[in-house]
């Protein structure tokens, strides 16, 4: 897949951007005064995938707070800002790898002048985030409403801004909760910027309706090679996040996730309970850090055959089921021991291949 180019820049040390792999992003939702929460919830998530984290900051004692959260956690941590200049350069100073400000919401030309000299001398980038929900009302005006042109052209003047101090590590985030509005935002902006672009659809909602959005538009977005870091915005457990970028991103092809598992809908020839096993069997799957296809069917007749592609899998019958690898079946069993059965072919996959 063809990856449009940008320039590279390093966030602690993830590189994003250039020739860099797709980094996947979170936003920890515990208060960031609440030091031990925190760095739970980031080590959750670094341990379930996630590259990047942001914290919100919105006062000082969390700015503070960085410092020592930094000293527990093993990736680069982005320091989310709003209004107070004062907040960003403590943040800055604190250790954040990076920070998302606004500059149109951060007051008078010097206060930008002071957050972008301070983190030029902390090698910190920054993070321009333009959101729709807070679009300029004199763009709003232009374009008749908000538009991706309109978020674009915003964008690009907040670029300007932090440029003409000497900033040049700079990551671009366009976002809004309206997918083709977001999809149109990136296409245009990827025409007038070679700055790494975060992508994300924000406000996407609770996980049904969010995974779906999120899939949707970050897929039409990085199908065309646009993008360098991703989030998933859910309104739900914040691992969820991580796992549903993953999925993404291995759909595209664009990285490995662990094994895929696929499964069929179920019809009237099912005569196991299937879902239960998939749920079981994604649940086991995710213990495992190999790169493989397994298959969860219903049906013994056409199972190994359907899948035949998948590198392992289980075939559910009345009461009992089969086990095949690369569509050959291994052999029978109880419907009660195919899970263990697959569990045991895992465990002894790598051993297999030597």
């Amino acid at each position: 897949m063809y990856r449009n180019k940008t320039r590279q820049v390093m966030v602690g040390n993830v590189p994003v951007g250039g020739d860099a792999p797709i980094s996947i992003q979170s936003m920890t939702n515990t208060r960031t005064q609440d030091v031990a929460a925190t760095v739970k919830q980031i080590n959750e998530l670094a341990a379930a995938g996630c590259e990047i984290i942001r914290c919100a900051v919105p006062d000082m004692e969390a700015a503070r707070a960085i410092s020592e959260i930094k000293k527990q956690i093993n990736i680069p941590l982005v320091a989310d800002i709003h209004f107070d200049y004062r907040l960003a350069i403590a943040a800055i100073e604190n250790g954040a790898d990076k920070i998302r400000i606004n500059p149109g919401n951060i007051g008078a030309p010097e206060r930008i002048q002071a957050v972008v000299e301070k983190a030029i001398e902390y090698h910190v980038p920054i993070r321009i985030g333009v959101n729709s929900g807070s679009l300029e009302k004199h763009l709003v005006q232009k374009y008749g409403g908000v538009t991706a042109e309109g978020l674009v052209e915003s964008a690009l003047d907040k670029i300007h801004i932090v440029e003409q101090y000497g900033l040049k590590d700079i990551i671009v985030s366009i976002k809004s909760s309206d997918v083709m509005m977001c999809i149109r935002a990136y296409e245009l902006m990827v025409q007038k910027t070679d700055y790494p672009l975060h992508v994300g659809i924000t406000e996407s909602g609770p996980l049904g309706g969010g995974i779906i959005k999120s899939s949707v538009g970050l897929g039409a977005i990085l199908y065309q090679g646009i993008g360098n870091t991703v989030r998933v915005s859910l309104t739900g457990e914040r691992v969820e996040e991580i796992n549903t970028a993953k999925k993404i991103l291995a759909a595209l092809g664009l990285r490995k996730a662990g094994i895929e598992v696929i499964s069929c809908p179920t019809c009237g020839r099912t005569q196991i309970d299937l879902i239960t096993l998939a749920n079981q069997v994604e649940k086991l799957v995710a213990q495992y850090d190999l790169d493989l296809r397994v298959a969860v069917m219903g049906c013994v007749v056409n199972g190994p055959g359907e899948a035949r592609e998948a590198d392992l899998g289980v075939a559910g019958g009345c009461g009992e089921g089969l086990l095949f690898k690369k569509g050959k079946i291994l052999r029978k069993m109880p419907e009660d021991q195919l899970l263990a059965a697959l569990k045991d072919e895992l465990d002894h996959w790598e051993e297999e291949r030597i």
